[in-house]
């Protein structure tokens, strides 16, 4: 472990200024910076088009093999985040695992509240599968907020009869928006990234009056038999630390198969910031070798 990047890292999560006032848009602002500050490579291939009435990109490395596909769900709280703000995540997913990764910019809340973003990624797998697409070869992704999207989409493919992906992988997923897990308060000191507040914020913001322990909602409550290998990545830094180990859990329980990796002291998804911490690069790597490997 790069401790001095680590250590970099944390001071700088730590000492952003929290916008004044905190709205919805000044923290879409904050978190469309990361695309900012941290673009992909100039060789990525990034293609705009419309899906399923959803802005979207298809983002991969040059010479991607166009059969291998991942639909890949931003992180926000279901609130915040887009296909610019987690372009550079999509792009080091689609060169590790030698696959274009298809971002959507999925309706969000308090405009669009519950359903909407499963019924968006739900419409963008359909789509993915009628442009030809071999569920065998396809995988879907996401972080945060779209770590539980992941599951809560496979839970409503299953459930409507559609074809499942070969793999999922949710990084630091958020799969109980009620907050119950030990870890919000034991890691509270310890995560840089999130707060108990902010999640209840998010929370109210996407679930727009849905109850919190509606399986599609929070899908720690969701049967999840049926469903295909999930790897989780989760660091340990982390608040919704519970959450991964719960839904782990769960999923075990229920016959999937279930890879849990806990990254010593790493923050809230600590992909997004690769391009200065070596373990991001490092997670990013092992997970496309993982998925590539199930989708061959």
């Amino acid at each position: 472990m790069s401790q001095e990047q680590l250590d970099k890292l944390t001071a700088l999560l730590r000492s952003r200024p929290k916008p004044e006032p905190f709205t919805v848009e000044a923290a879409r602002a904050r978190i469309n910076e990361l695309g900012d500050k941290m673009p992909p490579p100039a060789d990525a291939v990034i293609e705009t088009l419309t899906v399923a009435g959803c802005a979207a990109e298809w983002v991969s490395a040059p010479g991607a093999n166009p059969n291998r596909q991942v639909l890949y769900l931003h992180g926000g709280g279901y609130v915040i985040g887009s296909p610019h703000s987690h372009r550079n995540v999509a792009y080091g997913i689609a060169k590790a695992m030698d696959a274009r990764c298809l971002v959507i910019d999925y309706r969000m809340g308090p405009e669009d509240p519950f359903p909407a973003a499963v019924e968006d990624s739900v419409a963008a797998w359909q789509w993915m599968m009628e442009q030809g697409g071999n569920p065998a070869r396809m995988a879907i992704m996401g972080d945060s907020a779209g770590g539980g999207l992941t599951i809560a989409v496979q839970v409503a493919l299953r459930d409507r009869g559609i074809r499942l992906p070969a793999c999922s992988v949710p990084i630091s997923p958020w799969v109980d928006l009620e907050g119950t897990g030990g870890t919000i308060k034991s890691k509270a000191d310890e995560d840089p990234m999130v707060q108990e507040e902010g999640l209840h914020w998010f929370s109210e913001l996407y679930r727009g009056g849905a109850d919190v322990r509606n399986p599609l909602v929070s899908p720690l409550y969701a049967d999840l038999t049926g469903l295909p290998p999930m790897l989780i990545q989760v660091g340990s830094a982390e608040i919704l630390l519970d959450d991964s180990n719960r839904i782990a859990a769960k999923a075990r329980s229920q016959g999937v198969d279930v890879t849990l990796e806990v990254w010593d002291k790493m923050p809230h998804v600590w992909h997004l910031f690769a391009p200065m911490l070596s373990e991001g690069g490092d997670a990013i790597a092992k997970l496309g070798a993982w998925a590539r490997e199930r989708t061959s």
